[in-house]
């Protein structure tokens, strides 16, 4: 071949152009690098080079758009919230003994009513990862400092009031005014404990005001409540793997409050507030909003970690002359990390409540959304730990949350080191409420309990490795990976990385330890009451496992493999009840301590007082409202 040729002429056969060439290597090399890029994109779980045109739109806005409109290609309306966020202060005159003295006196508590956190943000991004083994510690029993009280008292109080008991002289006793038998049942039901709406009669003694207020620990009035059921929010499309969406969120300022308290409540790190009030410091100098004061924030996907990041925000104040809502400002993200000065986004028609946009694939895990939710209203961290590993051993943290569901704490107001003692939490999804009470024995042991007096720490641990591991393969008839034949599944596979510690699922009697046909390294423990544990597929069995030693719940047994009839690193995790296999995941199983019954009683009390507290009115004074 050669590279002369005849100019304006065909090549001839054995000639070739150089433009020719030049253009067929230059159109490959392009192509190479499109699809380079496309499948970089892909790979990452990222939708953009660039910041997204909406968050730094700069040309002539269009016409105005409704609340649930986030300029995504869409023909349905987006599911959308109405977060609730209160943190406040409620009143009640209780009684406590103090040296041997009933002392009657006004108690402030602290009870805050949340949803559960739709989107993961910066704040829960340096939690801890999600282990249900580590987290038993964080269920023992405390050891009370202090003896809380919940003992509400009858009448209310001002200051604080001295009780002292005496026998009334005789001499002071007024006529009778019930008959007998009314009096023999008003001491039989004060005897056995039962807080009951009394009859009238049997408060001759009493004033009959409104200052008299009795806790029935069987309510007496009935109560009509409703639940919406069957309902579902589903997007037009949601495809496995296709990356976190974008979600906006309005906020509305009950009271006054500084932009950097508030910013960081929402997902904003320390360096994006201070990149924002710097580059505010022209248009919005002042570092505080007033009430009524509205957020306009939109979150994106980031490209460091697998949380959502404010890719705008706008500041709207209300005009008290008008009623109406003017824009003060906006910043948006741009592609090196910086905020600056936008325009004014779309605009919308600003709804009373507070709402926030909802991305189905955006939903984080009940664990690391009770973290998110905790960590927006100041929650210490010990306490959000503890209220996760109360409920780790009797629901799946790492299922998603549902939009609409909810937590309710009751605390304590900061003592001067700012700690606060937990009362109560309470935590709904769906139509199921899982309620916990703290109560203090004898002992001075404190612990928490369900209504029924059952302690919230399961028997047995249901996914008993470090980190939980992954569901490959549940529980039931399958056809088998490598025989191909189908077969019960006797347990569940946890998938995980070869050399991760396995621990005994509940304290017990080791009674193999060794390998076994199919199983591989294979632990068996014995529990109580008919219980047995199963272990498969370890590529160690820790040196303190041999048949007849004592194991204790948490302990290393051994360690992730894939020996015996497997087809990658994973624990088979299985439990035996009399013999028999059942789905570890979803068996009934006993809890690790109830109450004794002589304190039945005395927890019914303060289950209802509780209760009570749960249901007053919050105080005048509100610590905070979003």
């Amino acid at each position: 071949m050669t590279v002369q040729s005849t100019d304006g002429d065909i090549p001839h056969g054995r000639e070739l152009s150089i433009s020719w060439l030049t253009g067929t290597v230059m159109t490959g090399l392009t192509s190479v690098l499109l699809m380079g890029a496309a499948l970089f994109v892909s790979f990452q779980g990222q939708d953009t080079f660039s910041t997204a045109y909406e968050a730094l739109q700069i040309a002539n806005p269009p016409k105005p758009l409704s609340p649930t409109n986030l300029l995504i290609k869409t023909n349905r309306v987006r599911p959308v919230a109405k977060p609730k966020s209160e943190l406040e202060t409620i009143e009640a005159t209780i009684k406590e003994t103090v040296d041997g003295r009933d002392i009657i006196k006004k108690q402030p508590f602290s009870r805050l009513r949340a949803t559960l956190a739709t989107a993961a943000t910066s704040l829960s991004d340096d939690v801890p990862a999600y282990d249900p083994v580590s987290l038993i510690a964080s269920t023992q029993p405390l050891d009370a400092d202090s003896n809380v009280s919940t003992d509400i008292y009858g009448a209310e109080v001002e200051g604080e009031v001295s009780i002292k008991l005496a026998s009334l002289p005789l001499t002071q006793v007024p006529p009778r005014a019930i008959s007998d038998q009314v009096a023999a049942d008003f001491v039989r039901t004060t005897v056995e404990g039962a807080y009951v709406e009394a009859d009238s009669t049997a408060l001759a003694y009493a004033p009959t005001d409104a200052t008299i207020h009795e806790l029935s620990a069987t309510p007496t009035d009935a109560m009509i409540t409703g639940v919406a059921e069957n309902v579902t929010a589903v997007p037009k499309t949601t495809l496995p793997g296709q990356g976190l969406g974008r979600t906006e969120r309005l906020l509305t300022l009950r009271e006054p409050s500084s932009l950097e308290e508030t910013l960081k409540k929402n997902g904003f790190t320390p360096d994006m507030i201070a990149m924002i009030n710097g580059t505010l410091r022209n248009v919005y100098p002042s570092t505080n909003l007033p009430a009524g004061a509205r957020l306009r924030i939109l979150f994106g996907p980031s490209r460091s970690s697998e949380s959502l990041i404010p890719y705008r925000m706008s500041i709207y104040i209300h005009d008290n002359a008008t009623n109406k809502d003017r824009h003060a400002a906006t910043v948006a993200l741009t592609d090196r990390g910086q905020y600056v000065l936008a325009t004014e986004p779309p605009q919308i028609t600003f709804p009373d409540e507070d709402t926030e946009e909802i991305n189905v694939a955006n939903l984080p895990s009940i664990y690391r959304s009770i973290w998110e939710t905790g960590r927006k209203h100041d929650l210490d961290d010990d306490t959000i730990k503890r209220i996760v590993a109360m409920y780790a051993y009797d629901l799946d943290l790492n299922k998603k949350i549902s939009a609409g569901d909810s937590i309710e704490i009751l605390q304590t107001p900061p003592d001067a080191n700012g700690h606060q003692d937990l009362l109560y939490v309470g935590l709904r999804l769906g139509t199921t409420l899982k309620e916990l009470f703290r109560f203090r024995t004898d002992d001075g042991k404190v612990d928490f309990f369900d209504p029924s007096g059952e302690s919230g720490k399961r028997f047995l641990n249901r996914r008993p490795l470090q980190g939980g591991g992954v569901v490959r393969s549940s529980f039931g008839w399958r056809v088998h990976p490598i025989f191909h034949k189908r077969i019960l599944h006797t347990g569940v596979d946890l998938a995980s990385k070869t050399g991760t510690p396995i621990y005994a699922a509940g304290d017990g009697v080791v009674e193999k330890a060794g390998w076994t046909n199919g199983y591989g390294r294979y632990v068996m423990i014995k529990h109580v009451n008919g219980f047995e544990t199963g272990y498969g597929h370890m590529s160690r069995i820790a040196d303190t496992t041999t048949p007849g030693s004592y194991v204790r719940q948490g302990q290393i047994i051994g360690y992730v493999g894939s020996t015996g009839n497997s087809t990658g690193p994973h624990l088979h995790f299985e439990i035996l009840i009399n013999g028999n296999f059942v789905d570890p995941l979803s068996v009934k199983l006993p809890r690790d301590k109830s109450l004794p019954a002589q304190y039945q009683q005395q927890f019914a009390q303060t289950v209802a007082q509780i209760r009570d507290l749960m249901t007053r009115d919050a105080a005048p004074i509100t610590v905070a409202s979003n």
